[in-house]
């Protein structure tokens, strides 16, 4: 095991345990460089001198480089540090496609056709570039959080051009997907992975294999000896359309099945069409006397020990062939049978499935109890310490995972470690505030907020530069669970220039509204004269009505008071004829510049734009 804190490479720092299988561990690393999780696969040390097993791991990288596409989990380095090989893969947060299945069965039919359509064209490229899976489970497609599925583990995939490294006598891959031929001990093709497929398909349909069994060895066989059970008994909402895709990709027969993924892409998109709602069950063509075991078998192992077979039983001299009684037949295809029996006890006991092993359970989610209780079931021992991890899913006390992982087989009586829950991880809070949005929401993508909780309103700032963070609604400092938080960051648009109205001929309410909603201020308020603007309204404003302005500014308000009263004329007793005379002249004169001024007065006041001029008209004398 590597320690937390280990750096590899001088880039990738170890931070989490993901889990193990037969040949290597996997880590949860921080690229140091691109700041970005990652997944590392490292050569187990006990293989560290294995030849054979360097060069199947470095072949397992060779040939996850090669193939680029957005549903195959993507190799983002491969190297060897003292010794230890390890590859760099993208991490993907979420589970597997067996998780998935168990957890939201029974699956939307139209979600069951897109999630296999991603499969299907992952599985096209690898063959594209003549590689086979050869181990395609749902344990082996890893689905995001997102619904999206992304293939994984081509540890024991090869290219068709390195046939020479492949092991005939050796059954690969587990044995609820194994194809017909596979389970004879057959060479590994392109059809071999479409009949996965169609078990992986059927799986998605149902929630269940199509095979159990007490053993591996009796699973092995009803690969070849029983049809796939319908997927309509389980749910006969299922169109015959998609049924025949099942049916047509676990053909027992490599005739029978689509010829390329493709083919079976191809057929799996138009499913659900209503124009293939009346289409007749698919009917295999190439079917053989040996396709189908005739005779059933219970448990291949004592039959195997009880009837060996003979050479004498086999070969039959000349003189004996045209003495053959009409069963000789049928003894023929036992005895075919009773060799095929061989051929997959011996390839299932090269796989290491024996008697004294056993499968761990599946415990997740269970108390720390019952998890206890399964494993003492099957003979399993429970180590002693109990390791605690945060996790987002399960509940505080129960099982996460185990070491070895769910579904390993171990011999019994082996030990295995509990993960117990302590509930959901918290992190502080950070601050973003005075940063640009867009670094602000990076920021807290990377602490795990989820891009659709992070929500942001802008708001006009004079202070704060525009596309800058004001506030943040979760205050720096706070214990969070990211991932299940929402946040809110207000963000400023910059200073909000507008145009002062024309207020003159507002009332003073009016006034104070306006200055309200626009976020002005008001700086004075006085009055003046005016015969042509009513008491009590606005003749002028400074600054004018139409000048720019912003929230925050200063504004001053001058009121009418209505007309200047009229001024009292002195009394005279006597006035000479001559200051008469001077005094009517004068206001001839002095009239039409009044009606002027009066008109420019007028102009100003209902502009609102200028201070009209101190003096009004005054009254003419009848």
């Amino acid at each position: 095991m590597i320690n937390i804190g280990t750096k590899i490479g001088e880039r990738y720092e170890i931070i989490g345990n993901i889990g193990s299988g037969g040949m290597a561990n996997v880590y949860l690393a921080r690229d140091l460089i691109l700041n970005r999780e990652v997944a590392i696969k490292v050569l187990r040390f006990d293989f560290q001198d294995d030849q054979n097993a360097i060069r199947r791991f470095q072949r397992e990288a060779l040939a996850a480089t090669e193939m680029v596409h957005p549903n195959i989990v993507s190799v983002y380095d491969v190297g060897e540090e003292n010794g230890m090989q390890y590859i760099v893969m993208e991490y993907v947060r979420g589970t597997d496609l067996k998780h998935y299945i168990r957890n939201y069965s029974p699956i939307p039919l139209d979600t069951v056709v897109y999630m296999m359509e991603q499969i299907l064209s992952a599985v096209s490229l690898a063959h594209e570039h003549g590689i086979i899976h050869r181990d395609l489970k749902p344990q082996n497609v890893l689905v995001d959080e997102q619904g999206n599925v992304k293939i994984t583990d081509f540890g024991i995939a090869i290219a068709l051009s390195e046939t020479s490294l492949t092991q005939t006598n050796t059954l690969l891959g587990s044995v609820h997907y194994l194809s017909p031929e596979q389970a004879r001990g057959g060479m590994s093709t392109r059809q071999s992975d479409i009949y996965a497929l169609g078990i992986i398909l059927y799986e998605l349909l149902t929630g269940t294999v199509p095979f159990e069994g007490e053993s591996a060895v009796s699973i092995a066989l009803k690969h070849f000896q029983k049809d796939v059970p319908s997927v309509r008994q389980y749910n006969p909402n299922i169109p015959q359309a998609l049924e025949n895709v099942v049916l047509h990709a676990t053909a027992k027969e490599i005739s029978d099945r689509y010829k390329t993924v493709n083919d079976m892409y191809s057929d799996l998109s138009t499913s659900l069409s209503p124009e293939r709602a009346n289409e007749p069950i698919y009917t295999p063509s190439s079917m053989t006397d040996e396709t189908i075991m005739l005779t059933p078998v219970k448990e291949p192992e004592p039959i195997v020990s009880k009837i060996p077979l003979k050479e004498s039983e086999l070969d039959l001299s000349e003189e004996e062939k045209p003495k053959k009684k009409p069963s000789s037949k049928r003894n023929k295809i036992i005895f075919s049978i009773l060799a095929i029996l061989v051929a997959i006890g011996v390839g299932l006991f090269a796989l290491g499935t024996r008697q004294d092993e056993v499968e761990i359970p599946d415990v997740e989610n269970m108390s720390q109890a019952e998890a206890i209780n399964a494993l003492d079931a099957k003979k399993i021992k429970v180590n002693s310490k109990i390791e605690e991890v945060s996790d987002d899913k399960i509940a505080e006390g129960n099982v996460v995972k185990t070491q070895p992982p769910i579904g390993t087989r171990v011999k019994k009586k082996s030990e295995v470690t509990l993960y117990v829950s302590k509930g959901k991880q918290t992190v502080s809070m950070i601050e973003v505030e005075g940063l640009a949005s867009n670094k602000a929401k990076k920021a807290l993508l990377d602490l795990g907020f989820k891009e659709d909780n992070i929500l942001e309103k802008n708001e006009s700032s004079n202070e704060v530069e525009k596309d800058t963070v004001i506030s943040q609604s979760i205050k720096q400092g706070t214990d969070i669970v990211p991932e299940n938080e929402t946040i809110t960051l207000t963000i400023s648009k910059g200073p909000d220039n507008f145009s002062l109205a024309y207020l003159a001929g507002y009332t003073r309410d009016q006034v104070l509204r306006y200055i309200d909603s626009e976020g002005l201020i008001l700086q004075g308020e006085s009055q003046e004269y005016s015969a042509t603007v009513p008491q009590g309204q606005v003749i002028y404003t400074s600054p004018a009505g139409g000048t720019p302005v912003k929230k925050g500014d200063y504004i001053q308000v001058v009121y009418s008071m209505g007309p200047e009263p009229a001024k009292t004329q002195p009394s005279s007793s006597t006035t000479s004829s001559s200051e008469t005379t001077e005094s009517s002249e004068t206001t001839q004169s002095s009239e039409p510049e009044s009606e002027e001024n009066q008109n420019n007065n007028q102009n100003n006041h209902n502009n609102g734009n200028t201070k009209p001029s101190q003096s009004e008209p005054k009254d003419k004398k009848d």
